[in-house]
């Protein structure tokens, strides 16, 4: 049997009473009270998560910026010191490697945040492609996570710190920040659709960091959250998750990230002459909202069709918290994608109707 990778806060939560699982070969919380409760707090207090799984990728060197340039979709040449990008990398079919964040710490120095899951694969993919002037290290073991989100996340934190958190803009971060005397890098990201920061710290200073932060919100009811509630955060908020949004035959542009692949820089990039040619061409397939008429829940790989045709897939699906409606995302034909259109989807093999609506489903008032 395989042993599960933990996370430096697994005894932590599993003192708290944690319902665990297998996430991605992690032993990771799902849920600590409810999904919808953990929900529900995220988007109108605070929720706190560990996401000491995800993995970090420090690179460096002079040739630094050429080589990102060459790896990523994103423009990088864009990024200041003190400032955060997200982007894809690609395969020279524009299937999706992986999708990421790049925190550029100074002029020949970044870190890359990738998925869990494909933290071994994308450290090899960049190795394969490494070019002279440039050094990778896979950090991820000596790094932890945390992500607080929602409105009041920032009052939490600010509790904590003399830095004054809202000089940190979306998509900045500040580096050697003390949190209750914790070195940590805090950066405006989040995965929820909502604001918030997102918490890189020493592996071994990540239960402390937990715990202190858990009490200083406790004024607000912060709740610790699991997979389960950052999974309809992030759904609703229509934030893809790479192997049901992304993967390697789903292309940024089919997925909706267009925003993160700059066709028109001038560097050359892994993938850019099939992604300049699906941006000419018109894409075949594209990501769409869906919404249940009659009643059912659409999930991942169920089947879409328009009359008797196949056209696609569902990517994610579940009930929204938020909306309280059963909703998912659906990659499917081009020419069915027009708001209003009327759909089936396949569930436990009898055909049930959908309409394409509007996405994201969960928008953030600013």
């Amino acid at each position: 049997m395989t042993t599960l990778l933990k996370t430096p806060l697994y005894e932590t939560y599993q003192a708290m009473g944690a319902k665990t699982i297998d996430f991605g070969g992690w032993a990771l919380p799902v849920q600590f009270s409810s999904i919808k409760e953990e929900h529900e707090a995220v988007r109108t207090r605070a929720g706190l998560f560990d996401v000491s799984h995800m993995g970090e990728i420090d690179v460096r060197g002079n040739g630094a910026l050429d080589y990102l340039q060459k790896m990523m979709t994103n423009d990088i040449s864009k990024l200041m010191v003190n400032g955060a990008q997200y982007t894809a990398m690609c395969y020279e079919d524009g299937g999706t490697v992986d999708d990421l964040l790049v925190y550029k710490q100074a002029e020949d120095h970044y870190l890359l945040v990738v998925n869990a899951a494909n933290t071994e694969k994308d450290y090899k993919w960049l190795e394969d492609h490494l070019e002279t002037g440039v050094s990778i290290n896979n950090i991820s073991s000596q790094m932890a996570q945390l992500a607080i989100q929602g409105p009041e996340a920032e009052n939490i934190l600010q509790r904590l710190t003399d830095v004054d958190l809202s000089t940190v803009g979306f998509f900045k971060f500040q580096d050697d920040v003390l949190i209750d005397g914790i070195k940590v890098l805090v950066s405006r990201t989040g995965y929820t659709g909502e604001d918030g920061f997102e918490l890189y710290t020493a592996w071994e200073d990540a239960p402390a960091l937990w715990n202190v932060i858990l009490s200083a919100g406790e004024p607000e009811h912060i709740l610790p959250c699991g997979l389960g509630a950052r999974d309809t955060l992030r759904f609703e908020a229509k934030l893809a998750l790479y192997g049901q949004e992304l993967t390697k035959d789903i292309s940024p542009l089919e997925a909706g990230i267009g925003f993160a692949v700059k066709t028109g820089k001038e560097a050359d990039f892994i993938g850019k002459s099939a992604l300049l040619a699906q941006r000419e061409n018109g894409l075949k397939r594209k990501l769409v909202g869906i919404e249940m008429i009659d009643r059912g829940i659409p999930r991942t790989h169920y089947p879409v069709y328009k009359g008797d045709v196949l056209i696609g897939e569902v990517t994610t699906g579940t009930q929204s918290p938020t909306l309280k409606k059963n909703v998912g995302l659906a990659l499917i034909k081009k020419e069915f994608t027009e708001i209003g259109t009327e759909l089936d989807v396949e569930i436990r093999k009898k055909r049930v109707s959908a309409i394409v609506v509007p996405s994201p489903f969960y928008k953030r008032q600013k």
